[in-house]
């Protein structure tokens, strides 16, 4: 398969265009990429860092734009130093000298004395907590670990921001001979992503504007200290820079104590939270204040088998009561599904309705929510099959949040490979999955697989959002994207609502996806679907070209969140 899918690169790009409007030849070479496990892996650690090294390249020649053409905005900076070890902090004052002239105060956390004075040509202080540290309301806290080293050009180019009240960003390690690789590319402000994974833990820039509620907090991490600032006021800009200027140096000891500190975060907003050290990751839930009904909307056009595991798993393995199912028959013909239907409508929570029209995803789940009673709703494709058995508790409990939208959950296929955790705008020129063909317990990119987070999309295929927003949005869009899309296009409705869409990571189920429909390969089967893609494209051009959940960094090319190669660059700069 190596050899196939290298063959295939040298093929001219006409022929290869050609060739993908070959139904059979693209099942063919799907199956086979399926098969071989390379939609997943990524590339060796040597290519990484030589695709992370041109990253870098590009990224010094836009850094000296900014340095060239926009204005100053900040003149000085005071620097907060988290960490007591005296040769760590040695280190980010030596890469904090080359950049004096923007510095205005350095303080250390948690250091004991003052003998790091010399090295500075500025006043450094001493703290034993941030709220000591020495700081003036009219300049920015720059606050970063002991340990990490600024990059050269860090301060020019945070001087030329504004408009925030919270910045941060992208950060790397520093490797032997002043090479630099594994990147953190971040994704822009992602609230649910950082109380679960912790994402941003050095490196911020908080505006002088802030700095009184600064200096009253009580937590001692970084980490914490953005989602204290954030809880105590969920409006404020928090800004994300996509460069790396800044490179960790030695260990994050500091990782589970800020983890520590997150979850007492969740839990003072009313949460409840608890840390998975194994992957490094709080398992985060928001309770249930009250036991809305949900309703599940499952369609289907005979498929027996599949309606009855799924209905089964919904039945034997919830632990969730206060539910009702609609089984939506959409033109049954098979006498055993149509028995079998008959039956399930006989259960005190299953009801039954007949939907007597040509397939249409959208207007069957549409008509479905019309006759729904629950306050939430909830599409489930029929070849779902639980695995989670509080998963309606967990997924309820974060649809039922006055700043949620969407919440969808981590599908497996049968072979217990990644099929859905997030939807990422841009895969495919259009919209994909995140990690998918992943194996099912991998952490995947900074923890993204295993941590509950917001992104842009999330598959119907298990899909929770109130009634009330599924109403306020004009459902799915039944006149243009009948098949495909449509809960892309339909999350992105939800979103501009001013809710957050959320991937709950701790909620799995299966997802025997294309059993009861199988592959788009018919002509008239592709050429709907590329008629859906283009209209996904026109209609969220903005969202495709710059997924805030994502980074303009990795790949869109796969699914696998790699540093984007050359070629890809040139394409997107094109």
């Amino acid at each position: 398969m190596i050899a196939i899918k290298a063959g295939v690169g040298v093929v001219p790009k006409p022929v290869r265009n050609f060739a993908k409007k070959n139904p059979a030849l693209t099942s063919f070479y799907s199956r086979s990429l399926q098969k071989s496990g390379l939609f997943y892996g990524l590339p060796s650690k040597k290519k990484l860092k030589a695709l992370y090294a041109n990253t870098l390249r590009r990224q010094a020649s836009k850094l000296h734009t900014i340095v060239a053409q926009q204005p100053i905005v900040q003149s000085h900076f005071n620097v907060v130093i988290f960490g007591a070890n005296a040769n760590q902090i040695k280190q980010t004052c030596l890469s904090l000298l080359p950049q004096s002239d923007w510095l205005n105060s350095v303080t250390v956390i948690g250091a004991e004395d003052n003998q790091l004075s010399a090295l500075l040509p500025c006043s450094i202080h001493c703290a034993g907590h941030v709220n000591e540290a020495s700081l003036t309301a009219d300049l920015p806290a720059l606050l970063i670990n002991a340990g990490d080293e600024l990059h050269p050009m860090a301060l020019a180019v945070l001087a030329r921001s504004d408009n925030y009240d919270m910045l941060y960003v992208d950060t790397d390690e520093k490797a032997a001979g002043a090479h630099f690789d594994t990147p953190r590319c971040l994704p822009d402000w992602n609230p649910d992503y950082h109380f679960s994974a912790g994402y941003v833990e050095t490196g911020l820039v908080v505006a002088a504007h802030q700095i009184t509620a600064l200096k009253e907090l009580s937590c001692a991490t970084i980490g914490a200290i953005v989602a204290e600032l954030w809880l105590a006021d969920t409006h404020l800009r928090i800004k994300h820079l996509p460069f790396s200027l800044l490179h960790f140096t030695g260990s994050r000891s500091g990782k589970s104590a800020q983890l520590q500190e997150l979850a007492n975060c969740v839990v003072s907003a009313g949460g409840q939270a608890s840390t998975l050290s194994k992957v490094a990751v709080n398992r985060v839930q928001w309770p249930l204040n009250s036991e809305p009904l949900v309703s599940l909307i499952i369609p289907t056009k005979n498929g027996k088998a599949l309606v009855k595991a799924c209905i089964e798993s919904i039945i034997n393995k919830t632990t969730y009561t206060n539910y009702e199912i609609l089984l939506i028959d959409n033109n049954s013909d098979e006498a055993d599904s149509l028995a079998y239907f008959e039956e399930l409508a006989t259960h005190k929570q299953i009801t039954v309705l007949r939907y007597p029209h040509p397939f249409n995803y959208s207007a069957i789940n549409n008509f479905a929510v019309q006759h729904a009673r629950g306050e939430l709703i909830g599409l489930i494709n029929n070849d779902i099959e639980v695995i989670t058995a509080d998963w309606l508790e967990y997924m309820a409990g974060h649809a039922m949040r006055d700043d949620i939208g969407c919440v969808g959950a981590k599908l497996l296929y049968s072979d217990d490979r990644v099929q859905h955790a997030g939807v990422v705008m841009g895969y495919g020129g259009g919209a994909g999955h995140a990690h998918k063909y992943f194996p099912r317990f991998h952490p995947g990119y900074m923890n993204r697989l295993a941590a509950t987070q917001n992104f842009s999309a999330v598959t119907a295929a298990c899909l929770l959002v109130k009634k009330s927003h599924y109403l306020a949005v004009g459902g799915l869009n039944d006149t243009n994207l009948t098949v495909a899309f449509n809960d892309v296009d339909f999350c992105l409705r939800v979103r501009e609502l001013g809710l957050r869409n959320l991937y709950c990571a701790e909620v799995e189920h299966y997802h025997h996806e294309s059993v009861s429909r199988g592959l788009d390969v018919s002509k008239e089967k592709m050429a709907r679907f590329n008629a859906e893609l283009d209209y996904l494209k026109q209609h969220w051009a903005h969202v495709i070209e710059n997924d805030p959940a994502y980074n303009p960094n990795l790949t869109l090319r796969r699914e696998n969140f790699a540093v984007k190669d050359e070629k890809e660059w040139r394409e997107t700069s094109a």
